[in-house]
């Protein structure tokens, strides 16, 4: 499953960026149309239904398209998950399609954990310091956990920055063992 949804997802990025789509509005599109098949029983029964011809599904597809304003781009590539029998994977497709963006585009996620609420201009420092960090724009998701005392907890993809006070303190006691032993 994971190559299916990579494949499409790639796929689905790259006609974005060769034909210079909006990539924000065309993921809003996507992720619609996954939340719409996620939130209808009746209408994933009708796309996961073998017995049920392609050109009927796609036929349910053009009606949610001109309902919804989905453009073409987004209707022909829904149409081709209907086609090759891979609409099942639309949801995952669609989280995968966002990654892909994002990496295209230079961006990098980042959670940002904190022991209290940021202001917005302890946000933007903070973003501006791990975009100095891993050298990509940043889209940054906050939590708050007072646990962590003082600072702030980075992670982006696998790398963690941690910058808070009970790491701090963390390394102080693995340092004074080391030196005791």
């Amino acid at each position: 499953m994971a190559s299916v949804t990579s494949t499409y997802a790639r796929a689905l990025a790259e006609v974005v960026i060769a034909n210079h789509l909006d990539p924000a509005k065309t993921l809003r599109e996507a992720q619609s149309l996954a939340a719409l098949v996620a939130s209808s029983k009746d209408l994933r029964e009708v796309w996961h239904t073998p017995a049920i011809p392609a050109e009927q599904k796609r036929g349910v597809l053009d009606a949610i398209v001109s309902r919804e304003g989905i453009s073409r781009p987004v209707r022909n590539f829904v149409a081709v998950l209907i086609d090759h029998r891979r609409i099942q994977f639309l949801d995952q497709i669609v989280k995968q399609f966002e990654i892909e963006l994002d990496r295209k585009l230079g961006f990098a996620e980042a959670e940002i954990t904190s022991t209290r609420e940021l202001s917005e201009p302890e946000r933007r420092t903070l973003e501006l310091q791990v975009e100095k960090l891993t050298g990509k724009r940043v889209r940054a998701r906050y939590a708050s956990d007072p646990s962590i005392l003082g600072g702030a907890i980075v992670k982006v993809g696998s790398t963690i920055y941690d910058g808070s006070v009970k790491g701090q303190l963390e390394r102080i006691r693995e340092q004074l063992v080391e030196a005791s032993s």
